[in-house]
């Protein structure tokens, strides 16, 4: 039976986990996975592919086949593993996009600053780069094409989850607000073809979107609407689902959105919120780390407690009907209309 590590040799582990994080990072950035998919690679050959110093290129697959990402089945010769073929461009499930982001400046760069947030309350973020995260997106198109790539990946890992734990064959005509390009929409009008959707984002996000929802054939049962939560939703639907956004925004940001969704939702009219939802205890929770994360990067937003969702619900004009679980981290956070 395996002996848990002592405390010292844990906590090192943990005290230099970015090590791993930033050579997968590389790893990513390079497209290593992709030269070693179809057959074993000696480092020179990959190095030659990557433009890289072959000696300092064996170190950092060395170091990563010791984590079990590769394999040096021969000395100085790598070959794919498990892990490695999720690193892929175009594996089933790739995450390569979210290791791409994970060593991107706007990521690790507000982290070193988590002590200032901790100090503070405030986001690090906007403290490093002298602007809130949202408009450092809109002056840096090629970070928010690596943060989109990335939430793409996320979703597509965790819509199957959603479909499969919670029942949406009793809704008519489902709007995503803040939905962006439409790949949860699309996802549960392909699983519900009696259903008609509506894409609710601002106007350069839907302009995205037309290419993905008729790659998806669902086109056609899926309109598309522009406009910003914070102003008015267009009416017409009889459920909304957001999912990743409300933890975006602050109590009072978030009660705001949630009433204009309320305006928008007949007296019959569902709310869900796909989100992580903090449990009490000290149980592992990637919640727990994703909510310093919105610390660091949002004004205002946090991963919420069940409680903390029925507050909202109820200062919305909503009731907190039931939190349904899923296979995945998210859970389905369901309000109706009172």
């Amino acid at each position: 039976m395996p002996q848990t590590p002592p405390p010292a040799e844990m906590l090192m582990m943990m005290i230099t986990s970015k090590w791993v994080s930033q050579a997968i990072h590389a790893a990513a950035k390079l497209g290593l996975a992709d030269l070693v998919a179809a057959q074993p690679k000696n480092v020179h050959e990959l190095a030659k592919a990557t433009d890289t110093n072959a000696d300092a290129l064996f170190r950092l697959m060395r170091a990563l086949a010791s984590v079990g990402i590769f394999n040096e089945a021969q000395p100085g010769q790598f070959v794919s593993t498990p892990m490695a073929e999720l690193l892929r461009r175009d594996a089933p499930g790739s995450m390569r996009p979210m290791a791409v982001m994970a060593g991107e400046p706007f990521e690790y760069q507000a982290w070193s600053e988590v002590l200032y947030s901790v100090k503070t309350g405030l986001p690090a973020f906007d403290r490093v780069f002298q602007q809130d995260i949202f408009h450092y997106f809109i002056n840096n198109k090629d970070a928010l094409a690596v943060f989109n790539d990335a939430m793409t990946c996320h979703s597509d890992a965790e819509t199957p989850a959603i479909l499969q734990a919670y029942d949406f064959s009793k809704i008519n005509i489902l709007m995503d607000v803040a939905g962006g390009h439409g790949r949860v929409i699309a996802s549960v009008l392909q699983a519900n073809p009696r259903m008609q959707g509506v894409l609710f984002d601002l106007s350069e996000v839907v302009a995205g979107a037309h290419g993905l929802l008729a790659k998806a054939g669902v086109a056609q049962r899926c309109k598309t609407t522009e406009g910003s939560f914070f102003d008015e939703i267009q009416q017409g639907a009889d459920a909304i689902i957001m999912k990743h956004i409300i933890h975006d925004w602050s109590d009072e940001s978030s009660i705001r959105i949630l009433r204009n969704c309320r305006r928008a939702l007949p007296s019959n009219g569902r709310m869900l919120i796909a989100e992580m939802v903090v449990a009490p205890g000290n149980d592992p929770s990637p919640a727990k780390w994703l909510d310093l994360q919105m610390l660091l990067m949002t004004q205002g937003g946090r991963e919420r407690s069940r409680d903390e969702f029925a507050a909202l619900f109820d200062k919305s004009g909503f009731r907190l009907e039931r939190v349904v679980g899923t296979a995945g981290p998210l859970c389905v956070v369901e309000g109706v209309c009172i």
